[in-house]
């Protein structure tokens, strides 16, 4: 697999089976270092599998992801893949920050140490940097008056940006997002919205699985949209949104825009 420089993530003939059932069929996806892309598709087209594989959270059946030129979970030895060691997957998932439909915040935890465990946990950085990192993250997401809150206190709107906070904490190179805004009640995903623009407008590469068709037309460079495993379209949120080619994509687009 050959690497340029300005490509983040390259998914290449990617398939994912659990079972008999195909998930994924031959993905072949390429991300630009500093681009937000959007996938969208019905449920169960295998946009929140894909985001897995990049984050070896599964494993692929076949084909091949690398992320900053790197092979996600695996390293090439004559021709052969062998997975990497668990302390290696590690390091390497740590590179790369991912939002959840769920926010998963620790309940016992007050929200600035939520923020600030993994970089401590994992990285072993010094506990003065990071609180200085977290409280700086927590103003970003416009939360400094909740760093001393338990998550149970808050709104669903406000944990899923502290969960942002708490995977840009790690300094990541890539933010996966599946679905981050599709637990909240509707007056809450403006908040969790604005600050993933935010986001995007400091050059963090972004893949965001996502039903906001307004965020994938404002902000992606990108947008794929994917069925039965498959990358049906791909293209500018102009061509995919406003001129769908593929009549599957019109279909879908006919139903949610």
């Amino acid at each position: 697999m050959t690497h340029t420089p300005e490509m983040m993530v390259t998914a290449t003939n990617v398939w994912k089976s659990f079972g008999h059932n195909e998930v994924l069929k031959g993905i072949n996806l390429e991300v630009r270092r500093g681009e937000v892309m959007t996938l969208l598709g019905p449920s169960g087209s295998g946009k929140s599998t894909f985001l897995r594989l990049i984050n070896h959270l599964d494993t692929v059946t076949a084909g091949r992801i690398a992320v900053d030129g790197d092979l996600v979970g695996y390293r090439e030895h004559s021709g052969a893949l062998h997975e990497l060691r668990p302390k290696d997957i590690a390091r390497m998932r740590s590179e790369v920050g991912m939002v959840f439909q769920q926010f998963n915040l620790f309940p016992h935890m007050t929200v600035l140490q939520n923020i600030m465990e993994a970089p401590i946990g994992v990285k072993k950085e010094p506990k003065a940097r990071v609180q200085e990192r977290a409280e700086r993250l927590l103003a970003r997401v416009g939360l400094s008056d909740k760093r001393n809150a338990y998550p149970g206190s808050l709104s669903g709107g406000q944990q899923q940006r502290i969960a942002i906070a708490r995977a840009l904490a790690m300094e990541p190179k890539l933010m996966l997002f599946d679905e981050p805004t599709s637990a909240l009640d509707p007056e809450l995903v403006g908040e969790v919205l604005d600050v993933m623009k935010d986001l995007a407008s400091t050059g963090m590469t972004m893949i965001v699985v996502t039903h906001e068709m307004g965020f994938a037309r404002e902000v992606a460079d990108t947008v794929v949209f994917m069925d039965g495993g498959v990358v049906v379209e791909a293209g500018t949120p102009g061509d995919v949104l406003g001129n769908p080619r593929e009549e599957r994509t019109q279909a879908f687009l006919s139903k949610v825009l």
